[in-house]
């Protein structure tokens, strides 16, 4: 007798999330979160938003958004999609471009929730970029969780030879030296969409909008299966004030910049090996004195919270998410302190 939950979802291992410690005095490094507040616009727009507008149902196509989006990046907004997040972009694409027999691919090691996507999916996922029987291929640029960045050239030439879609996931972007976009508005693109989110540059991860662009014919697929009403109207109006302000998100982008060039050669100077990031965070690995997960553990006795990756892939490093330099001092000092008190311990 068949159980009461689909098979892939019984067998499922659910994407885990960063750790959201809500306790006062944490330094919280570990979910890539920006540490400078949005624009002004965004508060103005909260304040003059009129709650009456809350009995009737948002846009549905969301149309503002959409044309000052294709204003930013020269393009019309019919090649524009917007999500609850990019992570239901993620999710519809799954559904609009994969199906039985077929496999999601991506980077490895990459954004965790692909597998859990293409799992939810009830579709294989591969890290095997050559595998003949892809249909999606999900290229995180900056990639996470190492912050390793491809040149837009190599996107083309992978792009111009798979068969299938490519979804350019620039959730760091804008912390880059560069970015996939114009292959996502060339006028003789087939299969790139390029994916922005508001979470990162624009401060704004607790609002949960992300857009993409690409050919008309998959953004029109995606129209076809989201949900009606699937960004609200606050989420709107707050994400267009953002985009009003790309001043302050890129000031912002470029303190967050500094902060980790400068905190990158620390750790250097500690003997870490840190792999060169385009993101707003690093992935390094400490000295040999102590390994990653003991370090991410006493890092979280002390209340600084980083992110640890289990595995062959990823389990000799930590992601850092670059905070304000005050915290990363605090990160350097308590880090110090540990491995100071590991030798002392050592000479005993």
């Amino acid at each position: 007798m068949p159980g009461l939950i689909a098979e892939n979802v019984e067998k499922l291992a659910p994407y885990t999330p960063g750790e959201q410690p809500r306790r006062a005095g944490v330094v919280k490094l570990n979910t890539n979160e920006n540490p400078y507040p949005p624009s002004p616009e965004c508060a103005k727009a909260l304040r003059s938003f009129d709650p009456s507008r809350l009995r009737l149902y948002p846009d549905p196509v969301f149309l503002a958004l959409r044309k000052k989006i294709a204003q930013i990046h020269r393009t019309v907004p019919a090649r524009i999609f917007v999500g609850n997040g990019s992570d239901e972009i993620l999710a519809l694409a799954a559904k609009a471009f994969s199906w039985e027999g077929r496999k999601i691919g991506s980077l490895d090691p990459s954004y965790s929730l692909y597998k859990t996507m293409a799992a939810i999916r009830g579709v294989e996922w591969t890290g095997d970029s050559r595998d003949r029987d892809l249909s999606l291929f999900l290229w995180t640029n900056p990639n996470a969780p190492t912050g390793r960045f491809a040149e837009p050239e190599e996107i083309a030439a992978f792009a111009k030879k798979f068969k299938g879609v490519v979804i350019v996931d620039e959730a760091y972007a804008d912390f880059a030296r560069g970015d996939a976009m114009k292959l996502a508005t060339a006028p003789g693109n087939r299969n790139v969409i390029a994916m922005r989110t508001f979470s990162k540059s624009y401060s704004l991860a607790g609002l949960r909008v992300g857009y993409c662009v690409g050919p008309e014919k998959l953004v029109a697929a995606l129209y076809k299966i989201k949900d009606s009403y699937n960004v609200d109207a606050i989420a709107q109006a707050v994400a267009l004030a953002a985009l009003s302000d790309r001043r302050w998100m890129k000031a912002n982008a470029a303190k967050i910049r500094r902060t980790r060039r400068l905190f990158s050669i620390e750790l250097e100077r500690r003997g870490w090996d840190v792999v060169p990031s385009e993101a707003n965070f690093v992935f390094a690995k400490p000295p040999a004195a102590m390994s990653a997960r003991d370090l991410y553990a006493a890092l979280r006795d002390r209340d600084v919270f980083v992110r640890y990756f289990p595995g062959p892939a990823t389990g000799d490093r930590l992601r850092i998410t670059i905070g304000l330099d005050v915290e990363m001092e605090k990160l350097l000092a308590e880090m110090d302190s540990i491995f100071r008190k590991k030798n002392e311990r050592r000479k005993r």
